[in-house]
């Protein structure tokens, strides 16, 4: 061991940033290991490192004793005092036991010892770096094909694109340039494992910030993100600024912000809403690029009536429901849509409804409409209708039925 290793630890301390009191530990612990591997040694030794001239001791611990009963571990006093004046009964004595040729297996160890905390701290770097990340989008290149996973090459470490984060009908070719959203990091063996994704609505999002500066900026906020990964995504955005359209600020002029952020997902269409904190309103606008006539709310049940033109229904509920199935994602609220001739209809059915339960309420008021109600408690007479609830005295009654007998005459 020489200087040039301890000059070897200096720069790595400054370029790798690791501890280089650390590193000599690690070779301080290697080496016993070494010491007892190569000499089949099984007493317990302490290895030394000076950090100034590279010299290594190797040395035996021995328990003082004034009756040693195990040569490989214990030492007499007589002997103790010899190499040290001050020991006593009990305490540890440290015999040096450094072999000639040690010097050739411990530079070796110490080798293997400095590369692997080079990894080592290599890798801690990386997973620092990208646990940093989680939640973000990171740009690499398609590296390889892995049963059906893509490898993505990101610089210093590679990220694994799973079958279920695959954007549906996307295409991924050797060598393409591609953004991703990070989804977890994991600590491993083998270094730091990264799983990204294309298809999470943070893609959409991180997108945004990326290419809008007043999201970047905080003067318009995203409120919510649904999202049909290569299909259709729907955003809703405020403005904290009233001077600021924050749907406006998203499209950018001649659309070219919005329009780049469709490129990256590759066609994938996008429709902004400017959020409200109107339900009514909000609703209203999450159906875009329908026209909605009327909306009633239930806040109880967080649900909507929603109505729209007859030629409108169709644009409304979108192919398969897409459109309202990401309104209401987005919205968080239950919506039903209806067209005009649906409502009208609803309506009407409702009405005949009730006449024909009021016509079968009268018929029945002819065999029900008197009948005794509590005499006990009463003051006079009275009768009660069960079906209207009304109640009559003595006096009403007879002048009712004077009438009807007038009638007949």
């Amino acid at each position: 061991m020489s200087a040039e290793l301890i000059h070897a630890l200096d720069q790595l301390e400054k370029e790798k940033g690791i501890n280089k009191n650390i590193l000599i530990e690690a070779i301080e612990a290697a080496l016993i290991s070494a010491y007892k591997r190569n000499f089949g040694s099984s007493q317990s030794v302490k290895v030394t490192f000076n950090s100034e001239s590279g010299d290594v001791r190797v040395y035996a611990l021995k328990k003082v004793s004034q009756f040693p009963a195990n040569d490989n571990s214990e030492i007499s006093i007589d002997e103790a005092k010899r190499l040290d004046g001050m020991l006593a009964d009990g305490d540890t004595a440290e015999i040096e036991v450094t072999p000639r040729d040690f010097g050739r297996i411990a530079a070796q160890t110490a080798k293997q010892v400095v590369v692997q905390r080079i990894r080592e701290a290599e890798r801690e770097i990386v997973f620092d770096e990208f646990s940093n990340k989680e939640s973000d989008i990171v740009t690499g290149i398609i590296q390889r094909f892995e049963r059906k996973n893509v490898i993505i090459d990101l610089g210093k470490a590679e990220a694994a694109l799973a079958t279920t984060e695959q954007t549906p009908g996307e295409e991924y070719r050797f060598n393409d340039r591609i953004k991703t959203y990070i989804l977890e990091v994991k600590k491993t063996t083998k270094g730091p494992q990264i799983a990204v994704s294309r298809t999470h609505p943070g893609l959409v999002k991180r997108l945004f910030e990326l290419e809008v500066p007043e999201i970047h900026d905080g003067i318009v906020e995203i409120k919510s993100i649904a999202r049909e990964p290569g299909s259709r995504t729907k955003i809703a955005v405020f403005s904290k600024d009233p001077n600021v359209d924050p749907v406006g600020a998203c499209v950018g002029q001649k659309g070219t912000r919005v329009q780049a952020i469709v490129d990256e997902l590759r066609g994938e269409k996008i429709d902004i809403i400017k959020w409200s904190s109107d339900p009514e309103v909000f609703i209203s606008s999450s159906l875009s690029p329908a026209k909605v006539i009327r909306v009633d709310v239930n806040e109880a049940e967080k649900s909507a009536k929603v109505t729209v033109p007859d030629f409108q229904l169709s644009l409304a509920i979108g192919k398969e429901g897409q459109n309202a199935r990401l309104a209401a994602k987005m919205t968080g609220w239950k919506i039903d849509i209806k067209s005009e001739s649906q409502l009208r209809a609803s309506i009407e059915q409702h009405l005949l409804n009730f006449n024909d339960i009021s016509q079968d309420e009268q018929q029945n008021e002819s065999f029900s409409l008197f009948k005794p109600h509590n005499f006990e408690d009463s003051d006079t007479d009275s009768y009660y209708d069960e079906n209207n609830e009304v109640e009559f005295d003595d006096q009403e009654l007879i002048e009712h039925n004077d009438e009807d007998s007038s009638d007949n005459d």
